[in-house]
């Protein structure tokens, strides 16, 4: 018997994979179909301020996939995950080997997504991605 966890996983991770490996070959759309286009939406992006509203959200996806080309690898390593009737989560790291501005770099962000089911689908409502702390030892 699959669980609702297994469930949720199993019909948005391809979506949203999909979806980033578009948006790392500067295409924000796929990105911006697998988000809630109503309210509440917000993003912490790695390397901008918070966006609240899709309005900002969506302008910002366009802004970040400018910046990307030339996709060589990415990954979504899910450390975690929960779904709960209408909610969900994921947490875990994104690794990307990608030029960002025309440089090629490899780096990797932990991430954060908060999930709604709207019309019988899940979308994204919330980012939070940081690049993960050095080891302090």
């Amino acid at each position: 018997m699959t669980s609702e966890v297994d469930e949720f996983l199993a019909e948005m991770l391809p979506r949203q994979l999909a979806a980033e490996r578009a948006l790392h070959e500067g295409d924000a759309q796929p990105r911006m179909e697998t988000w809630s286009h109503s309210g509440p939406v917000t993003l912490f992006g790695a390397s901008m301020p918070m966006r609240s509203g899709w309005g900002d959200v969506s302008q910002a996806f366009h802004t970040v996939a400018s910046w990307f080309s030339d996709l060589r690898d990415y990954r979504f390593e899910v450390m975690a995950a929960g779904a709960s009737g209408g909610l969900a989560y994921t947490i875990g790291f994104e690794h990307s080997t990608v030029s960002v501005n025309g440089k090629p770099m490899a780096y990797t962000l932990r991430v954060t997504h908060v999930y709604r089911r709207e019309q019988g689908a899940w979308k994204i409502v919330h980012r939070h991605g940081d690049y993960p702390p050095k080891d302090p030892y």
